[in-house]
């Protein structure tokens, strides 16, 4: 029977001579590094032009265009509405408005636009229009406390740490929240931010913070249980 070989995690013989040294030779490595950036990059490319050509097809009224559309970006676009919004309602109203509007750009669609880019900036908007609007009674969207007559004590202070930090998140200002949201939430890059709120990275940075050292302070009673100290 044939000596198994041992692989290390991107798929090289390991040096069986050392301590798990990897023989595999440095340059070799940073090519399949460069070859993995580059397929990432095609993929990019192919979901640019195919975008691209089901809003062209949506512009001609096709419906099913228009559906394959909503399927890839209606997760990512609801959940960034809930989490600036904190409301599952209001973000499902804030997802149909971004649609609509993407529906009625697709005649003057540029193909080098990305989709997701422009559904997240709208979003982003909407979600800042909203928030200034509410902005005095942010606190009543969070969620009912948990009856501590009916959960254990975990749960009631999972529960209880969650609220707080809804509630934190509510007292940013709308444009702090956004930046946390669409970064820490969203995982978007600063450059990505700053195209979805039409500033710039600078501003961003600034934005986040502002917005951490604001959250920090809020939730500082609560920095053990935040730490897994708790």
């Amino acid at each position: 029977m044939a000596e198994a070989t041992c692989l290390d995690a991107m798929g090289f013989p390991c040096d069986q001579t050392g301590a798990g040294a990897l023989s595999a030779r440095p340059e070799r490595k940073a090519q399949v590094a460069n070859d993995n950036l580059a397929s990432a990059a095609l993929a990019d490319n192919d979901a640019l032009r195919q975008d691209a050509l089901l809003m062209r097809r949506a512009a001609d009224g096709d419906a099913r265009a228009c559906r394959a559309l909503t399927e890839r970006w209606l997760n990512p676009v609801h959940a960034q509405a809930r989490r600036m919004l904190g409301d599952l309602h209001e973000a499902e109203d804030v997802a149909q408005e971004a649609f609509m509007r993407l529906w009625k750009q697709a005649a003057r669609w540029r193909p080098e636009a990305r989709v997701g880019t422009w559904l997240h900036t709208v979003v982003s908007n909407l979600c800042v229009d909203r928030l200034r609007k509410r902005r005095e009674s942010a606190l009543e969207d969070l969620p009912e406390p948990v009856d501590p007559a009916q959960n254990p004590l975990a749960e009631r202070q999972r529960a209880e740490l969650g609220a707080a930090i809804e509630a934190a998140m509510a007292q940013l200002p709308p444009r702090q929240k956004a930046a946390v949201v669409l970064v820490h939430h969203q995982g978007f890059s600063g450059r990505e931010a700053a195209a979805a709120l039409g500033v710039s990275e600078e501003a961003v940075e600034s934005l986040l913070a502002r917005g951490r050292r604001a959250l920090r302070k809020s939730l500082a009673r609560h920095r053990d249980e935040l730490l897994g100290e708790g």
